[in-house]
């Protein structure tokens, strides 16, 4: 069984020759292998409060809340700004935010490679990684984690287990507060006349000046161990000379070895091999990782995106539906203390053995839940969304702006009558029409009665649109005007709006944007213009001769809507409202379940697998092993990535695509997590000789071949 797997000790040495430590450390080969540079002498740093936690630790954990608020705040608009700003598309907007989150999480193998070989993890944190915020990220991921575990002695392993934890929540704690504040920046602030994205992408790089300052200020106080050569080109060299030398000996007269990796014990030190056995143990354990990513990570895409089309009045509270990602930061904080204090203590004392490997397999599974529940969620979205026009098709509503009512008859070819309504004046329709056309593109002629007056015109239409026709009163007779509706019925969560101007002069409208929105006189159209949602009780209307207001009233979450400036006797100027595209009905609470199972899922996946990453890695690789657990992130981007731009499937059918990959995935983890025997943490950081002593008993077959 796992459990019995897990329970078993390490291989002792029962040996005990009194051979000297130069014997146990040279090479075979004349090949010189870089010498480890000396211990720093022992430090005793200072602890908080009496604890045995290090003080340094209270400025690593602060730096990284304010590099955290950095990234996740100008992660939480990032989204928005595609398709806002740059009007790029709801694929593309996703597509370029995985790519730059793959590109984030890809860097820190290079932050690594130069920490450990290089400048150290400390130098990295400090000169490069926050000075330079573009390429600081790889600097500062692979190295904070680690550098945090670093300053703990060993004989403090618990309370290291609980750093992580500790450090989990300051991530979670900056991301909390960013996703809060930073949509509201973006939203409540205006910016040359439009959202201020540029306070949103500010506070972010200012509090990046903030975590130099704080991991500064604790520079005395850190722990540094020194940087132990090109560790990556020594691995990746020691790889290929055993797998070279095994394809050399293939002769059946040679014996076998008991690891393909001992087969470059002729030019490389036991202890070197040791660690790569380690490294490369847990690196295939990676593997299925980057699929769990490919689901957490769309939340500040997809699911953002799915947001759009939900209503964020919640009655107390008005959420943008960039801030609904607060909640997983939020819940992230009241799940780690749950579940360390509470839910993982009560699992032991039933006798369960919940293993890493165990967590993070119920953890994949809660995220394929997660998924299933945004699938049911978009389902119902689709449903209630207003029917798209199909091939041949058109959707058609009738506006009477006359004093009176007007018969609208449209004929189709052959004058046989496709539809026939009696419209009163100003009367609001409820719905649109549907009509087919015989070809993608037809003219229709409407028979339009009034009063005793019958007129004939003729409009011109194309498939796959939405049309108004407009009916005003042209001296004593009547005329129209057909005018095409916003082409796209959906309108990502912005309220679309425009105006019709009955009045005899042009009228100019300020929304509070940099551009006032201009409408011609006699009955001239203006164009859409997409504003937030809210109450416009007074908004500020011009002409050549004067200046009034007009009361839009609640413009809603999704909503198009059409207003007519008109000139009523003894109440002055007043905007009629219609409504195109009704506001989203569904209420943005409804992603609240879906978001409970995703930050429960990652609670036990993410905050888990940080902690196994780096108390099974070899001391000489805790930040390249760290950078290779955020390389399985960027590889989950690029999944994600690929099935947007690719996949040509609806919303709902790609969610049920991710959450059944994942369950497959998470099916190939849980076996490979049975064969795994996890190291203990007093063995992976116990003193290079003694580890190379037990590895000359576990490798004595070898030896022996090799004399």
């Amino acid at each position: 069984m796992l459990e019995e797997r897990e329970r078993k000790e390490p291989v002792m040495n029962p040996f005990q020759k009194n051979e000297s430590k130069e014997t146990l450390f040279s090479p075979v080969s004349t090949e010189e292998v870089p010498p480890r540079p000396p211990s720093p002498p022992k430090k005793s740093s200072p602890k908080i409060c009496g604890s045995s936690y290090p003080l340094s630790i209270a400025f690593i954990v602060v730096n990284e809340f304010c590099e955290r608020f950095s990234y996740y705040g100008m992660k939480a608009v990032l989204t928005l700004y595609f398709l806002y700003f740059l009007h790029w598309n709801e694929d593309t907007s996703t597509s370029v935010y995985h790519a730059f989150s793959s590109l984030c999480y890809f860097t820190p193998i290079l932050g690594a490679i130069i920490a450990d070989s290089w400048l150290g993890k400390f130098k990295i944190l400090s000169l490069v990684g926050l000075s330079l915020i573009a390429l600081g990220t790889g600097g500062i991921k692979p190295c904070v984690a680690a550098f945090g575990g670093d300053q703990f002695e060993e004989e403090h392993a618990e309370e290291r287990t609980r750093y992580f934890s500790v450090f989990y929540l300051s991530i979670n704690a900056g991301s909390l507060i960013s996703t809060f504040i930073t949509p509201m920046l973006r939203g409540d602030v205006q910016c040359f006349g439009d959202d201020c994205y540029a306070l949103a992408f500010g506070v972010p790089g200012l509090l990046m000046v903030i975590a130099l300052v704080v991991f500064a200020m604790g520079s005395k106080m850190y722990k540094k161990p020194p940087p132990e050569g090109n560790i990556v080109a020594q691995v990746m060299k020691c790889i290929w000379f055993a797998i070279s030398n095994r394809f050399k000996n293939r002769s059946g007269d040679i014996p076998k070895r008991q690891h393909w990796l001992d087969w470059a014990s002729e030019k490389y030190p036991k202890r070197l091999i040791m660690d790569v056995k380690a490294l490369t143990r847990i690196l295939f354990l990676y593997i299925p990782l980057p699929m769990f990513w490919a689901l957490l990570d769309q939340q500040g895409s997809r699911w953002t995106l799915q947001a759009t089309k939900m209503n964020g009045n919640l009655g107390f509270f008005v959420l943008q539906p960039d801030q609904m990602q607060v909640l997983n930061p939020f819940l992230v904080l009241v799940c780690i203390p749950l579940f360390d204090l509470v839910i993982y203590p009560l699992i032991s004392k039933c006798g369960i053995n919940f293993s890493s490997l165990r967590k993070m397999a119920v953890g994949m599974i809660l995220a394929c839940l997660a998924f299933a529940v945004a699938a049911v969620i978009e389902i119902k979205i689709n449903g209630m969304a207003p029917l798209q026009p199909g091939s041949q098709e058109i959707y058609l509503q009738i506006l009477n702006l006359a004093d009176d009512e007007v018969k609208v008859t449209v004929l189709g070819n052959g004058n046989h009558s496709l539809l026939i309504e009696s419209i009163k004046s100003f009367q609001k329709t409820t719905n649109y029409s549907k009509l087919h056309l015989k070809t993608k593109s037809q003219d229709f002629h409407f028979h339009l009665k009034y009063h005793n007056l019958s007129v004939y015109t003729e409009h011109s239409v194309e498939e796959k649109n939405w049309y108004s026709l407009i009916i005003h009163e042209n001296g004593k007779s009547v005329s129209s005007m057909m005018v095409k509706d916003i082409e796209n019925k959906t309108t990502n969560g912005m309220t679309a709006i425009r105006f019709i101007n009955t009045l005899h002069t042009d009228v100019n409208i300020s929304l509070g944007t940099d551009t006032p929105i201009s409408v011609g006189e006699d009955y001239g159209v203006s164009l859409y213009r997409t504003v937030h949602r809210g109450e416009y009780p007074a908004v500020h209307c011009k002409t050549e001769d004067k200046d009034f207001s007009l009361n839009l009233g609640l413009l809603d979450f999704g909503a198009s809507y059409l207003f007519v400036i008109i000139n009523i006797t003894n109440q002055g100027l007043q905007a009629w409202k219609t409504e195109d595209i009704p506001a989203n009905k569904m209420s943005i609470a409804w992603q609240l379940p879906q978001y409970i199972l995703v930050t429960v899922a990652e609670v036990m996946f993410s905050v888990t697998g940080l902690e196994f990453s780096y108390s099974q890695a070899p001391s000489s690789m805790k930040s390249v092993l760290q950078a290779a657990w955020l390389l399985t992130v960027a590889v989950g981007n690029i999944i994600v990535l690929v099935v947007a731009q690719f996949s040509g499937l609806v919303q709902w059918a790609e969610f049920i695509l991710f959450s059944c990959l994942l369950l497959v995935v998470c099916l190939i983890f849980s076996i490979m997590g049975y064969y795994y025997i996890p190291v203990k943490s007093e063995d992976i950081h116990q003193p290079a000789d003694k580890q190379i002593l037990q590895g000359e008993v576990i490798n004595l077959e070898t030896k022996n071949t090799k004399l």
